[in-house]
């Protein structure tokens, strides 16, 4: 507890200072975190073998410990994130409202970070540095947690990026690291100096913190999500997009865990489909209409609520876009789900209706996620609909703050009838 206290009361007393720092000094520290990333690759790399090692011994499951790999791919996709967050403008201090209140009484609202954040996350490496950098960038103190399964591998990567920041210019203390469970606990009695919690993991984890603290916590939770088979003009396409949804990396949120089926295109569509995903190693399990048309297990009532992050996929036939689309936000979790479709109508109607955070139309779930949507990077993606929504980069740690400018107004003047306000607009500066 006093080691807890001891990083959170020096991250808040820090943050100030942070959220202060120009532009270019954060860039700097960025670029300096992307070469010392490189520079020290090797040990990097040497201690995630350790932490895969010892996850194998205890029988992790093989889709975790994908996860938990962080090798030259993932290196340079990281580094590649950093690059871009580098050109991205500046998010803070933008003039968001410019307003004249009354004559000589001005009203302007600027972006500011959030502050301390408290950021627990799951065994992914690469999401550490995605993290801080998102946070350094953003202005804010961050507070980590990772998986146990990593914690070699993110004790060299917190080392280099708080060396390197702070070597740049950046305050000791906008970042720290916690790697016992006890740190959990404590982190969550400390709404003094934390801001905000951002966990990412089970819902029943997400819950456990909400219920423990009184600290906002923006939840990060199950990826249940839909590939919804409309009609498709080219049926090789139409599977590969299937494919690419549930297996080009089964053990992430937005990896596409059910699909569904219209009626009319079941028959020709399932034996193209059960062929690819064999090909993939991906194990279906189907409602009896699907059973009935290919050779698979079937899927239980649990299936369409399950959370796989694994080879393995439930298929349902459904007779209309209606059915898919009550399905779906019956048994999703609101993170990502797409349609393929050949009809604009139906693609409209599955946009407007589907209560996602993401929704696609003839692309793969696999698209949700910070740096392809062009936002650096993410801290996660939040399912809840407050402040945040969908994949999480700068844009969601950032709040506002009021500025009132005056010439010694007093709101008398205005009660009497002496001044009045006019509340004109002029355009916000971005």
């Amino acid at each position: 507890m006093a080691d807890m206290l001891s990083k959170s009361r020096k991250a808040k007393t820090v943050s100030n200072v942070l959220s202060a720092t120009k532009l270019s000094t954060r860039n700097n520290a960025l670029a300096e975190i992307a070469h010392m990333l490189n520079a020290n690759k090797q040990a990097i790399f040497n201690a995630n073998k350790k932490d895969i090692a010892r996850s194998e011994i205890e029988g992790i499951a093989m889709p975790m410990i994908k996860r938990l790999k962080f090798d030259e791919s993932k290196l340079q996709a990281v580094i590649d994130s950093i690059n871009t967050l580098i050109q991205l403008p500046d998010p803070l201090n933008h003039v968001q409202i410019n307003r004249a209140l009354s004559e000589g009484l001005d009203l302007t609202r600027i972006s500011c970070p959030i502050g301390v954040l408290g950021i627990i996350f799951e065994s992914r490496p690469d999401a550490l540095v995605q993290i801080s950098t998102l946070c350094l960038k953003s202005g804010n103190c961050a507070l980590l947690k990772g998986g146990s399964e990593a914690s070699l591998t993110n004790r060299v990567l917190f080392d280099i990026i708080n060396q390197a920041s702070v070597y740049a210019g950046l305050p000791q203390g906008w970042l720290a690291l916690m790697e016992n469970r006890d740190d959990v606990k404590a982190m969550l009695s400390l709404d003094k100096y934390i801001d905000l919690i951002i966990p990412r993991g089970s819902n029943e984890f997400v819950k456990y913190i909400m219920n423990n603290s009184n600290i906002p916590v923006l939840g990060h939770a199950d990826g249940i999500c839909h590939v919804y088979v409309d009609s498709y003009d080219d049926i090789d396409t139409a599977v590969a997009v299937c494919v690419d949804s549930k297996a080009q990396y089964v053990a992430v949120c937005n990896a596409a865990e059910t699909l569904l089926v219209n009626e009319k295109a079941a028959k020709v569509f399932l034996p193209a489909l059960k062929k690819e995903m064999d090909r993939a190693n991906v194990k279906l399990l189907g409602c009896k209409k699907t059973c009935s048309i290919i050779d698979i297990e079937y899927a239980n009532d649990g299936d369409w609520d399950t959370e796989y992050l694994d080879y393995i996929m439930s298929v349902k036939i459904v007779s209309s876009t209606d059915e898919a689309i009550v399905h779906i936000n019956q048994h999703g979790s609101g993170h990502t789900d797409t349609v393929l479709t050949t009809d604009e109508e139906t693609a409209n109607i599955f946009i407007n209706l589907v209560d996602s955070s993401s929704v696609m139309v003839n692309a793969s779930t696999r698209f949700s996620d910070g740096y392809r949507y062009g936002l650096g990077a993410e801290v996660g993606v939040s399912t809840g609909k407050i402040h945040a929504r969908g994949p999480m980069g700068m844009e969601g740690l950032l709040i506002y703050k009021y500025i009132v400018k005056g010439q010694n107004h007093i709101v008398a003047d205005f009660q009497s009838g002496k001044k009045k306000y006019t509340h004109i607009d002029s355009p916000k500066i971005y």
